[in-house]
């Protein structure tokens, strides 16, 4: 539309009234969409999370067996940043010793992720036999389910950090939590631990531009023999 034409028309109160209504229109309709594809996705974090609970009762109960002969508590809960920054307690099969985070402050010098935001050691001495097993394959992840049910996480989107790590975010760094975090991710099924922290937040933020739910069902399903080759997983 021409400048002429355009201001021709804004003085016009019938003509003005309709490009009102149209923009009115277009208003309700883009927030319709964005509505229902947040309703789809949360339905499908519902029903997913739901249905792998059942399903996954009797891996729950072994690996629950296992972690109990090592002693300690079978479940780890820790503190985490979720969507707009609201805290959370995030759940998994508890992988290293009982005293795990005291010594993490003795071996923040060894850290080996480039960008020193997160935290990685590829023989981290506070990893159990077992939870070295179960880290490798994401075992240790499946009590997120839950979370996922809750609402604090959703089946795909960025790794919830913890408070220290959010800390040191900058501002860009901080639109990863635009979103409600996820069990997987970009960066989950493309390197997972290999990947720095620069190449994390970038894959982060390309998901936050392109979320869909087919993406997010494209992202499942590569999941799966990303797990199951525990490819730069420690």
């Amino acid at each position: 539309m021409e400048a002429a034409e355009y201001w021709a028309r804004a003085s016009d109160p019938a003509a003005r009234w309709q490009m009102r209504l149209r923009l009115a229109v277009k208003k309700h309709l883009w927030r319709a969409v964005v509505d229902g594809s947040s309703a789809l996705k949360r339905l499908l974090d519902l029903v997913a999370s739901g249905g792998g609970l059942l399903a996954l009762s009797p891996l729950f109960i072994v690996v629950s067996l296992v972690i109990r002969r090592d002693g300690g508590p079978v479940f780890f809960c820790q503190q985490r940043v979720g969507r707009f920054g609201k805290a959370f307690g995030m759940w998994k099969f508890r992988s290293m010793v009982p005293n795990a985070d005291a010594l993490k402050d003795k071996l923040l010098q060894q850290n080996e992720m480039a960008g020193g935001v997160t935290f990685k050691m590829k023989d981290d001495p506070r990893i159990t036999p077992i939870g070295r097993f179960i880290r490798k394959y994401s075992i240790d992840e499946l009590p997120q389910l839950w979370n996922v049910f809750c609402g604090d996480m959703s089946l795909v989107g960025p790794r919830p950090p913890v408070p220290r790590e959010v800390a040191l975010y900058s501002v860009e760094e901080r639109r990863r939590l635009m979103v409600r975090p996820g069990l997987t991710c970009f960066w989950q099924v493309g390197g997972r631990s290999e990947i720095d922290f620069a190449g994390q937040v970038r894959l982060d933020l390309d998901y936050i531009r392109s979320e869909s739910i087919w993406v997010d069902l494209k992202l499942l399903f590569l999941t799966i023999p990303a797990v199951l080759l525990g490819k730069g997983a420690y």
